[in-house]
């Protein structure tokens, strides 16, 4: 069974491009950690692992909390997180005290 679809609230955080629709996000964040890895020139990291994930929670968590009005239950539900979870990551991304989140 699929879900009816909804309207995004803003396309601020989404935008719409129709004629040149973005590269799959597998790709874009592959060309982007082979670019930051680049230009590490031979030097070391450390935590890569969890700046990359920030990198791409952070944005995902805004657009579903924007597509989903700010309603933090169908959110939850959306990013397969309980909603104590869910709230957490928010509070964690300074996002919680966002106007409708």
């Amino acid at each position: 069974m699929t879900s009816p679809k909804t309207t995004p609230a803003s396309t601020d955080t989404m935008p719409l491009n129709t004629e040149n629709p973005p590269k799959p996000l597998r790709d874009s964040a592959q060309e982007a950690i082979g670019y930051f890895l680049s230009q590490l020139e031979g030097n070391g990291c450390t935590e890569l692992y969890q700046m990359v994930l920030a990198q791409v929670e952070e944005p995902l968590l805004n657009a579903v909390m924007a597509y989903t009005r700010g309603n933090q239950s169908k959110a939850s539900t959306m990013l397969g997180l309980n909603r104590g979870t869910l709230r957490k990551k928010l509070r964690q991304y300074n996002l919680l005290d966002k106007p409708g989140y």
